[in-house]
C-alpha cells in the first residue's frame, strides 16, 4: 500500500502544475487581447478602430477605383499635352524672338486648361454615410467625362427633404448598361449647347439604342423639324394616303420623298417591309383572302371574341397598316417602329396613328395584364436567338390580360429550326384558336398562330 501512494501523489502534483500553467496562459492571452484592443483605440475613438481593422479595400469595396483612375489619367494627359505645347511655343519664340499669339493663347492654352480644370473638379469621391462609415458612390459617375452625361446620371434629391410621388428620396435617371461600351459615341451624342438646337443626329441615337445603349439619356436641346412643315391631312384622309414629304427631315435617308420609297426603286435604302409605303398594296392586307393559309383575316380574328378586343400592340416593322385596319373596327393599336433606312415612325404618326419607338433590347413600357392583343409580323424571324425570344415571349405574356390574344403573323424560319420555334411559342400553354404552316421557299416555312392566354387565377 505504501508503494502505491507515491505515484498517485506525483500524478496529483503534475496535474496541479499543469492546471496552473494553463490558467496562466489564459490570463496572458486575455491581457494580450486587451492590449490589442487598447492599441487599436477601442476605448478611445470608433474611427480609429475602423482604420485599424479595415483596409482601404474593405472600406472602398464598392467604389469604382478603376474609373476614377482613368478620369485622373485623362486629366493628367491633357495637362501633359498642354505643357508640351507651351514648351514648344517657348522654344519657337526664343528662335524667332516673337510674342505670344492671342489666338494661340486662347485656343491652345486657355480652353484646354479650362477643360482640364473642369474635368478635375467633376471627379467625385465616394461619400461616407451612416454610423458604419459605409462608402457609397453614384453609379458610373466617374466613368464619363462629358459634363452633361454626368449631370444626367447624378441622382436628383428631392427639394427641402420632401418625399416625392414615388416615395423615394431621390430620382435616378437611367441609361442602358451597354452605354459603357460606346462611351465616345454617347459623349458625342451628349455634346451640345444647352437650350440650343440639337444636331440632326437621330441616326446616331438609334445606333446607340440598337447596340444596347437603351434607354438613352434625355437631352436639353431643341429638336429640329422640317423647315417647310405642313399641316397633316385630316384623319378621314390620312389613313390611306401618302403623307406630305415636306413633313419629314430626309437628311439621313437615301430617299428624299415617299414616292422614292417604292419597292420598284432598288436604291430606296431599306429592305424590310418592302412595299410598306405603297398604299394600294397596303389596303389589301388582313382584309382579303389569299392562297396562303397563314394569312389570317382581321374580321375572323375579332369574331372569335366579339367586342372584347379593344386595345393592343403591333410588334413589328411597318407603316401602321395593321393599326389602321384595326382602327376601322374601333380597336386602338400602338405600333412599334424603328427607322431602319426609312421614316417608319414619321409615316405612322402622319397617318394619324401611334408609333412606339422601342427596340428589342428593352422591357415593354406597359403594366401587367393590360393588353387585349399582341400582333407580331415581319420583325422577329429565324435569325432570333432562342433565349432572347424566350425573354420577349415572357414579357408579352406579362402585359397580355387573361383571355388576350397573341397573334403570330407569318413568322418564318428554316425548316430544320421549326420545331424549336414551335416549342417556344407553345411553352406557355396558350389555347390554340388558329394554327397554320405554309411554305415560303424550298428551305423556309411560314408559321401563323392565334393563341389565347390562360386565366392563371392563382
Amino acid at each position: 500500500m505504501g508503494r502505491s501512494c507515491l505515484p498517485k501523489f506525483k500524478v496529483g502534483r503534475m496535474m496541479g502544475w499543469l492546471q496552473i500553467i494553463l490558467g496562466g496562459l489564459v490570463i496572458l492571452v486575455s491581457i494580450l487581447s486587451l492590449t490589442k484592443f487598447y492599441s487599436a483605440g477601442f476605448f478611445l475613438h470608433n474611427e480609429d478602430i475602423c482604420q485599424h481593422f479595415y483596409t482601404v479595400k474593405d472600406v472602398y469595396g464598392d467604389f469604382d477605383a478603376e474609373a476614377l483612375s482613368d478620369r485622373v489619367g485623362e486629366v493628367l494627359d491633357r495637362l501633359e499635352t498642354l505643357q508640351a505645347k507651351l514648351e514648344s511655343k517657348i522654344e519657337e519664340m526664343e528662335k524667332n524672338k516673337g510674342n505670344l499669339d492671342k489666338k494661340f493663347l486662347e485656343e491652345e492654352i486657355v480652353r484646354p486648361l479650362h477643360s482640364a480644370n473642369v474635368a478635375l473638379r467633376l471627379i467625385r469621391l465616394p461619400k461616407i454615410e451612416g454610423k458604419n462609415n459605409t462608402v457609397k458612390e453614384d453609379p458610373l459617375i466617374n466613368f464619363f467625362i462629358t459634363e452633361e452625361i454626368r449631370k444626367y446620371i447624378t441622382p436628383k434629391e428631392n427639394r427641402v427633404g420632401k418625399g416625392n410621388l414615388y416615395g423615394t428620396d431621390k430620382v435616378y435617371n437611367t441609361i442602358g448598361h451597354a452605354c459603357v461600351l460606346y462611351k465616345k459615341k454617347l459623349e458625342e451624342y451628349m455634346n451640345y449647347d444647352i437650350g440650343s438646337y440639337c444636331d440632326d443626329d437621330w441616326n446616331l441615337a438609334q445606333k446607340l439604342m440598337l447596340n444596347g445603349c437603351d434607354p438613352l439619356p434625355r437631352r436639353r436641346c431643341l429638336t429640329r423639324a422640317s423647315k417647310v412643315y405642313q399641316k397633316p391631312y385630316p384623319i378621314n384622309e390620312s389613313l390611306w394616303r401618302l403623307p406630305d414629304h415636306r413633313n419629314v427631315r430626309w437628311g439621313n435617308y437615301q430617299c428624299r420623298n415617299f414616292e422614292c420609297l417604292s419597292s420598284k426603286n432598288p436604291k430606296r435604302g431599306y429592305s424590310k417591309c418592302t412595299g410598306c409605303f405603297e398604299m394600294e398594296k397596303e389596303k389589301l392586307k388582313w382584309v382579303s383572302n389569299t392562297s396562303l393559309s397563314t394569312d389570317f383575316i382581321i374580321l375572323d380574328v375579332l369574331a372569335i371574341k366579339p367586342w372584347e378586343i379593344r386595345i393592343g400592340l403591333d410588334y413589328g416593322i411597318g407603316t401602321g397598316t395593321f393599326a389602321a385596319r384595326m382602327r376601322e373596327q374601333n380597336v386602338t393599336i400602338i405600333s412599334t417602329a424603328i427607322n431602319l433606312g426609312a421614316p417608319f415612325n414619321e409615316m405612322i404618326a402622319l397617318r394619324g396613328l401611334i408609333p412606339l419607338y422601342v427596340t428589342l433590347n428593352q422591357r415593354l413600357p406597359f403594366f401587367d395584364n393590360t393588353m387585349d392583343l399582341i400582333h407580331t409580323t415581319g420583325f422577329m424571324d429565324g435569325w432570333i436567338d432562342l433565349l432572347l425570344l424566350d425573354f420577349i415571349l415572357y414579357d408579352w405574356d406579362r402585359i397580355l390580360r387573361p383571355g388576350g390574344f397573341l397573334w403570330i403573323d407569318k413568322f418564318f424560319c428554316n425548316r430544320k429550326d421549326l420545331d424549336d420555334y414551335m416549342y417556344m411559342f407553345l411553352q406557355l400553354r396558350y389555347k390554340k384558336h388558329k394554327w397554320a404552316i405554309s411554305p415560303k421557299s424550298k428551305d423556309e416555312l411560314y408559321l401563323s398562330a392565334l393563341l389565347e392566354k390562360p386565366p392563371r387565377a392563382i
